[in-house]
């Protein structure tokens, strides 16, 4: 009698990380592009077209600073996924919570351009912008730790590359929280402030680099 069973194969670990690539650059971009559909000139503003544009001036703020943010965050998961070999299911969901973060961003953003100048209304709208850039930033950092602590990152990523992204994936976590505070004074300064961490994130000063991809590859030996 033969057996009809098929020998075990190779059991294979973790998931691999095209889809999550793919899903999470959609929302990414998605969540950039929503951004623009908050600037609008109202209808009423065609006796002074010129003064109805330049009066949206908050809008463009946030706008430029949300844009930045998400774009450093861009470059930090794309830099995360370079690393990775596998991922697995933890991963995931945590990957879904960070992108839930990224796809809520430009509702601070609409609130904040909104209610600048009014006082206590200023004041909240900053900090709930502030709040939700740091939790996207720590959400982001703890990724990159999960995929470390797990061993999803290639084995043959070095020691001093695993150490510089996650030296670079860490300033958001003391800035925000001082922004934050600051806001509560100051909104808009605090505002400026995010749009700072932001470019140091995506802008390679001289002395500090930016999110990058350092690991290089292999060439084949002759």
């Amino acid at each position: 009698m033969t057996n009809d069973i098929p020998p075990p194969g190779p059991v294979r670990r973790g998931l691999r990380t095209g889809r999550l690539e793919a899903f999470s650059d959609a929302v990414f971009a998605i969540a950039i592009t929503l951004l623009v559909l908050d600037i609008a000139v109202p209808a009423s503003a065609e006796a002074d077209l010129l003064g109805s544009v330049a009066h949206l001036w908050p809008s463009y703020l946030a706008y430029v600073v949300s844009v930045s943010t998400i774009g450093a965050m861009w470059l930090g998961h794309v830099a995360i996924t370079e690393y990775l070999e596998r991922t697995d299911v933890g991963f995931v969901r945590l990957n879904l919570l960070l992108l839930m973060v990224i796809a809520f961003i430009p509702f601070p953003t609409r609130l904040f351009a909104e209610f600048i100048g009014k006082k206590n209304p200023e004041r909240v709208a900053a900090t709930i912008y502030g709040l939700s850039l740091l939790l996207a930033s720590a959400l982001l950092l703890v990724l990159w730790r999960y995929a470390l602590r797990n061993r999803l990152v290639r084995p043959d990523a070095a020691d001093e590359e695993v150490q510089f992204l996650t030296k670079r994936l860490t300033p958001g976590l003391t800035g925000y929280p001082v922004l934050i505070i600051a806001g509560l004074f100051i909104p808009v300064l605090a505002v400026i402030g995010y749009l700072g961490i932001a470019l140091y994130y995506i802008i390679p000063f001289r002395g500090s680099g930016s999110i990058s991809f350092r690991r290089q590859r292999r060439l084949p030996q002759p």
